[in-house]
């Protein structure tokens, strides 16, 4: 039995294809299976079934275009309530894939309906957990409804347990999220690879032997998660068509000049240094490719839709397409190129201050205010003394709650802040970026108060 890890770092997840040197099984595909067709491709095997462990929350399925693609059988829970053709599968049942034997196992906690797969070969064992047992943790458990969360946490520590009773300890795990997805809770570890075995000394759903404890600790310490969660779900029980991941022509200059006069949605891709110098008036910054915060964010905040008009380099624009697909954001408009005013000569052009720490501390003036942007959790642990707190998340919403006069902004370590800044600048604001890390505060003099 082989295993291969198709990485998704952008959201945090992880896809797999495990194959037996001939046939394969591919879990918990991404939208793009360009790259699972690679995959298998590369190895050398036939992939007959493609099989969910549950209608995710933070990506859209590529499980189901597969299928129907390649004529292969695809593996959805009995339970849900799909609109479309799929081969049902129940706890307890098991699937033969070439010479592996795959278990379905219920593992609900994530969400009612999940399932997690134990396959075997051989004597050999691997479970592919979806947003169960993590690494360090477990899958989030109030993505469902309010009222569920409670019952769901319950539900979640049992699975973990029933998965130790189905599976050998040394069971080596794939878990599809907790890589840096917000579909993980906790204190996920981000870890390259485990066991289950292992879990039972690290994991906090293994060590703690108090279950009450447990659930209430972890509710205690769940999150904000993104706005656009709540057309995942839906989207994949509806079932999710093949994306179109072709650059588009780049519009001229002035339909570009017409779209930001207009108000639209039209991002800029470079990095927040060159557009804090110079961009055209009425972008919005959402940096590419530093980081994986890019489809998150912009996924967070924007309108779905709406239009959307990406603005950069070829590259940046390719990519950026690919992994807005992945959160259903399709098909948006590109105006390519790099220079703002090359890209539409008439239309106004804007800048903004960026500075660190010690910037602000020399040229802040007294009465000037702080905001921080960084989520509610973050502001409350650590904070500089009379910041005014509104997560980068909440800000469109709460623009009028934004104190007059000139506005120094900041955040953990930079990018939110810089989107911060572009939108409040939009919205007429007199902004700074301060483009720092927190964890710097105190040592350019800045009061912490915790």
């Amino acid at each position: 039995m082989d295993v291969i890890v198709i990485d998704t770092p952008q959201l945090g997840d992880r896809s797999y294809l495990v194959h037996d040197g001939r046939v394969g099984l591919v879990i918990d595909a991404q939208r793009d299976i360009d790259r699972v067709e690679a995959a298998a491709q590369e190895a050398g095997v036939e992939v007959t079934h493609v099989a969910e462990t549950h209608m995710h929350n933070d990506y859209l399925t590529g499980g189901l275009v597969y299928a129907r693609k390649h004529g292969v059988a695809y593996l959805v829970n009995a339970a849900d309530e799909v609109a479309f053709e799929r081969t049902p599968i129940a706890d307890g049942e098991t699937v033969r894939v070439g010479e592996l034997t795959v278990k379905a196992v219920a593992t609900p906690g994530h969400t009612h309906s999940h399932l997690s797969y134990v396959v075997e070969h051989d004597g050999q064992q691997a479970v592919f957990s979806g947003g169960s047992v993590l690494y360090g943790s477990v899958g989030r458990t109030d993505l469902v409804a309010p009222g569920h969360t409670v019952g769901l946490t319950h539900d979640q520590y049992a699975s973990a347990r029933r998965l130790a009773e189905e599976a050998v300890a040394d069971a080596a795990l794939y878990p599809t999220h907790g890589f840096g997805s917000f579909c993980s809770s906790g204190p996920a570890t981000g870890a390259g690879g485990s066991t289950l075995g292992e879990q039972f000394t690290t994991n906090h759903v293994y060590t703690d032997a108090d279950e009450e404890h447990f659930v209430a600790e972890l509710i205690a310490n769940l999150t904000a998660y993104p706005s656009y969660y709540v057309h995942m779900s839906p989207g994949n029980m509806a079932g999710p068509g093949e994306p179109d991941l072709d650059v588009p022509e780049s519009l001229d200059p002035a339909e570009l000049r017409a779209r930001l006069e207009a108000g639209e949605w039209v991002v800029d891709l470079r990095n927040r240094v060159a557009y804090s110098s110079e961009h055209l008036k009425g972008t919005v910054s959402f940096e590419y490719g530093n980081g994986n915060s890019f489809s998150t964010y912009l996924g967070w905040l924007f309108p779905y839709g709406k239009k959307l008009t990406l603005v950069g380099s070829r590259a940046d624009v390719e990519n950026a397409i690919r992994d807005l697909s992945r959160i259903g954001i399709d098909s948006p408009d590109a105006a390519l190129g790099e220079d703002p005013r090359e890209l539409a000569p008439d239309a106004a052009v804007s800048s903004y201050p960026r500075v660190a720490w010690e910037g602000m501390a020399a040229q802040r003036k007294p009465g000037e205010a702080i905001l921080d942007v960084r989520r509610a959790d973050e502001h409350k642990a650590s904070r500089i003394e009379g910041a005014v707190n509104i997560p980068l998340h909440e800000l469109l919403n709460r623009l009028n709650e934004v104190p007059d006069g000139r506005i120094w902004v900041h955040c953990g370590s930079g990018y939110r802040s810089g989107v911060a800044a572009s939108l409040l600048e939009r919205a007429g604001h007199d902004v700074v970026q301060i483009d720092d890390a927190f964890d710097r505060a105190a040592e350019a003099g800045l009061p912490i108060a915790a």
